[in-house]
């Protein structure tokens, strides 16, 4: 009941509470509408650096047109599930063009990249295969790895010679991600490559943050890498990053396609994502496709930021991406220094466990093509210098 305890089997106040007082409960903010690297919220308006919106996209006039012209064709939902009435001629167009734009043969939609990350691992692996995953792969991959009857063998981050060591020949998937969505670094996917046709086994990349951003024609972490889309049997992207909208796909072989069709239950059961969704996501892979200019100047603001935030004495992630982990250490000090940033009208997120590791909480900062150089340098100013007793974590520093 509104306003009163909870009792019950569960104990929600009890962890709620523990939560609480590790530093860790999390809470939700209303926004008022994002764009153009802005946002607002509460009257308030903010320098945006947390969203995962690449290139700018989310605010698109042609896209927002594409999105009503298919709400005027189509309607608001799709109605159903694919297979029953729920597959429209703009879903399959919106198939087509990622295979085409990708090099794959065959693509699946699906309405989230948790959900299209969980129904392949569930409909491909049994208690006779082996899962192997980069230990700081997504939520969504960790867990449903952890409840297949499969056994799930985690190896250090980006340590091919670690996975190497666990590979047994023709035993079943290996998984990890083209950007890591913390710490904004890449993986070794040539290394990933050659592991998996050596050993026999499938490999999936799961590239929500590389897609768009990275790779001729924003072709993802494959292209730019210089991967041929032959060697990774399985390719999962999101739409709700640099493409600017929602939803995500799975792309691989005519028959994994097929496969999934019948037996990945997160497709079979769930209703369809809007027709008129799918214009929009086929409009902005149109504008991705000719981005190149947007992902030049991302990369300028990229390096003009790592270099000022270095040179006020920060520690940052090893990462050449727009996600640009600011490694702080505690939960309680990397709160406080967000809202220390939110009071002078820059709006960054704190990232604390279990998200990230114990002892490795961030200001995860995004950039995106949407903001100016004095954009950035705003951030740095607001940053200041790191205070010299500042608890600072993580591994991966650069």
């Amino acid at each position: 009941m509104t306003g009163s305890a909870v009792t019950g089997p569960f104990g929600l106040s009890a962890a709620l509470a523990e939560r609480e007082q590790a530093g860790l409960l999390r809470s939700r903010v209303a926004t008022d509408g994002a764009s153009g690297g802005r946002l607002k919220v509460g009257g308030g308006d903010y320098l945006n650096f947390s969203a995962n919106d690449y290139l700018g996209l989310a605010d698109h006039p042609a896209i927002k047109v594409a999105f009503q012209e298919g709400i005027e064709r189509y309607g608001a939902g799709a109605g159903a599930s694919p297979l029953v009435t729920g597959y429209s001629r703009a879903h399959q167009q919106l198939e087509e063009t990622l295979a085409e734009w990708l090099g794959l043969e065959a693509v699946l939609l699906f309405n989230c990249g948790f959900s299209a990350n969980q129904a392949v691992l569930k409909a491909l692996l049994g208690k006779e295969h082996l899962l192997w995953q980069d230990r700081l792969n997504h939520a969504s991959l960790q867990e449903m790895g952890s409840q297949l009857p499969c056994k799930m063998k985690r190896f250090g981050h980006n340590d091919m010679a670690a996975l190497e060591r666990q590979l047994e020949p023709n035993r079943g998937l290996i998984v990890s991600e083209g950007v890591f969505s913390m710490d904004g670094d890449q993986g070794p996917w040539r290394a990933l490559a050659a592991l998996a046709a050596q050993s026999g086994n499938w490999l999936m990349i799961d590239d929500a943050h590389g897609l768009g951003v990275l790779g001729p024609q924003g072709r993802g972490t494959l292209a730019a890498q210089g991967v041929n889309p032959a060697g990774v049997h399985i390719q999962m992207g999101t739409f709700g990053k640099a493409i600017g909208v929602a939803g995500a796909f799975v792309g691989g072989s005519r028959e994994l396609v097929a496969y999934l069709v019948n037996f990945a239950r997160h497709y079979v059961y769930s209703t369809h994502m809007p027709a008129a969704q799918a214009c929009a996501v086929i409009k902005s892979i149109e504008l991705v496709r000719a981005a190149d200019e947007a992902r030049a100047q991302l990369g300028e603001l990229i390096t003009r930021f790592r270099q000022g935030a270095q040179a006020l004495g920060w520690q940052l992630g090893a990462s050449n991406t727009p996600i640009q982990p600011l490694l702080v250490g505690e939960s309680s000090a990397a709160l406080q220094l967000a809202e220390r940033l939110r009071g002078r009208g820059v709006w960054v997120s704190a990232i604390r466990p279990p998200t990230v590791p114990v002892g490795t909480a961030r200001l995860r900062i995004t950039l995106s093509a949407a903001h100016r150089a004095e954009d950035v340098d705003r951030l740095l100013d607001v940053l200041g210098p790191c205070p010299a007793d500042n608890e600072r974590g993580g591994t991966h520093a650069a």
